[in-house]
């Protein structure tokens, strides 16, 4: 064999070698795969009228949910995932109905970024709404990543450790 063939050779064997050693140690360490860590308690009929008023009203332009970005989104808005296990209905029926919501949740954002008002949609879009988002949930080893993430938006700031 020639020099160069022997390079070859040689890397050959390097790679098996790494990929048999990469099965060995993933067969003996596992991934504890969880599952999708979203859900919905919302009745169908609520999820379908929910997801045509949040495309209507132009909640996904900042907002994303169930981890699906729009690609255009430049506001850095909080993600909506879980956020039904953040917050109840009645408390976002009152944000959805307060004339200045930046007085309940102020925002870090330049004015024309910050959340609206939709204190003129027709009460009944309100409760949808509040509904649709309250029925959002996530199992409860991925909350404290939910809560995380909305400190950060909100603050730009890391969450706080918690302490046990």
């Amino acid at each position: 064999m020639r020099k160069g063939d022997w390079l070859i050779a040689g890397l050959l064997g390097l790679v098996v070698v790494v990929a048999i050693g990469k099965g060995v140690y993933d067969a003996n360490n596992p991934i504890d795969d969880k599952g999708i860590p979203f859900y919905s308690i919302a009745s169908e009929e609520v999820k379908r009228a929910g997801a045509d008023l949040y495309r209507d009203i132009g909640c996904r332009d900042c907002h994303t949910i169930w981890g699906i970005k729009n690609i255009m989104e430049t506001v850095p808005a909080p993600s909506l995932d879980g956020i039904g296990s953040l917050r109840s209905e009645a408390w976002l029926y009152a944000y959805f109905s307060a004339k200045d919501p930046q007085a309940i949740i102020p925002t870090r954002l330049k004015k024309k970024y910050g959340m609206p008002s939709y204190a003129g949609l027709a009460d009944s879009e309100r409760r949808l709404l509040a509904q649709y988002f309250a029925g959002m949930k996530v199992k409860d080893w991925y909350l404290q990543d939910v809560k995380a993430a909305e400190y950060k938006k909100l603050t730009g700031n890391p969450y706080p450790k918690q302490e046990k």
